[in-house]
């Protein structure tokens, strides 16, 4: 086989799938897998979802790209679905999580200067985040491994421990212009911040003239069992990022914020080539019709609290391999204590998909149209692992 022509940034396995068809993938070969990763959180409504396919290829028979210069309608309905079922009253479109974490910082920082506050530009941050792989989002997350080679720290983000009050209150200072924070740490090990912690978070910002920036890429649309993830810490924020769920498996993400929170947000400040275009504002209409349908958030939260209580008792059941479960919704986290990619490894061979998470967590991010009948299968086969993983542990010793 000769030299791949990619850049060699990703340790990819050796498996490509062709097709997909609501919770399964198909690869070249032919065998069938149980997708409990769903493209990291993306593929939200199954693969190949009948409803999306019909939005896109209708769209794309009328008029792919026309450019931010002329009014896109499928971006006046969409935005306004959002804002009726959200704390936002104005969205911009983007193609991704990283660039919309990007304009939120910009709509932040942008905030407080035309408020008469130039000096504050800092962003407060958590250690375990994840904003994305651009710039300044790699620099918002300040993960050094990430960093390593790119040259200078960008200036202006305060890195401080998750849910620690102390040092939060040394952080907030005269530079500040926001906090930002995943309401569920995804790549950072899927850790659930706590509700009181946030609601924290909103009274401080309320209090120093501050805005509060969440982070919902992959928490929002549906993944928790609310729309988006901060309902259940009954607050809201100033400014939000959306993607991965919002597109259904389409490139597309959004900054959601109030109207007051985007005042310094004037024409000329951002732009966009592709974001917003004709093709993502009909697969994103679709999708978000999915997720606000009568009883599809019902569907979820009983699907979550199905495949929680069977991962409790595989955890009890596997000592050996599994610490504990952690996450919300299905944003789920099974704590490893054997190597978090020799288990996604070894469940890859029996046809299964999960995906890893720091703090060795296997995680699993499921279709959210998944079946309590899926949900059976993929516990049978995270059972089927552990214990082949447990035979080959005994076997060597």
């Amino acid at each position: 086989m000769s030299a791949s022509a990619l850049f060699p940034t990703y340790n990819r396995a050796d498996i490509a799938f062709v097709r997909g068809e609501g919770s399964y993938l198909f690869a070249e070969d032919g065998k069938r897998y149980l997708d409990l990763g769903a493209g990291i959180a993306v593929n939200a409504f199954g693969h190949a979802n009948p409803t999306l396919v019909a939005a896109l290829t209708e769209q794309a028979g009328k008029l792919w790209h026309v450019s931010n210069l002329y009014t896109v309608p499928g971006q006046e309905s969409l935005s306004k679905k959002l804002a009726e079922n959200s704390f936002a009253d104005v969205a911009f479109f983007t193609n991704s999580g990283a660039e919309a974490i990007e304009l939120a910082i910009k709509t932040a920082r942008r905030y407080q200067f035309v408020s008469g506050h130039p000096e504050r530009f800092h962003i407060i941050t958590f250690e375990g985040a994840f904003h994305g792989r651009t710039y300044g989002a790699v620099n918002a997350t300040g993960n050094e491994k990430y960093l390593e080679g790119f040259g200078p720290k960008m200036e202006g983000f305060d890195h401080i421990p998750v849910e620690d009050i102390d040092a939060l209150n040394k952080a907030v200072g005269p530079q500040t212009a926001a906090i930002l924070i995943e309401p569920v740490q995804g790549e950072g090990g899927v850790h659930a911040v706590a509700p009181d912690f946030l609601r924290h978070l909103r009274k401080l910002c309320d209090e120093k003239g501050l805005l509060l920036i969440l982070d919902e890429v992959q928490t929002g649309i549906g993944r928790t069992g609310k729309l988006f993830a901060h309902e259940w810490a009954g607050i809201t924020p100033d400014i939000m990022t959306v993607a991965k769920g919002i597109g259904g498996g389409f490139p597309l993400g959004a900054v959601l914020a109030t109207r007051e929170a985007a005042k310094g947000m004037t024409a000329g400040t951002h732009g966009t080539t592709y974001g917003g275009n004709p093709l993502a504002m009909a697969v994103g209409n679709a999708a978000l019709d999915l997720a606000l349908a009568p009883g599809f958030l019902d569907h979820v939260n009983k699907a979550a609290n199905y495949l929680h209580q069977q991962l409790g008792a595989l955890v009890a059941s596997h000592p050996g391999v599994f610490e504990s479960v952690r996450g919300q919704g299905l944003m789920v986290g099974l704590k490893a204590k054997v190597a978090n990619t020799d288990f996604i490894k070894a469940a890859r061979a029996n046809g299964l998909v999960v995906l890893p998470a720091g703090d060795n967590v296997v995680r699993l991010l499921p279709p959210l149209t998944i079946t309590l009948e899926e949900l059976r299968e993929g516990i049978a086969l995270l059972d089927k692992t552990a214990s082949d993983m447990e035979m080959q542990k005994a076997a060597a010793q």
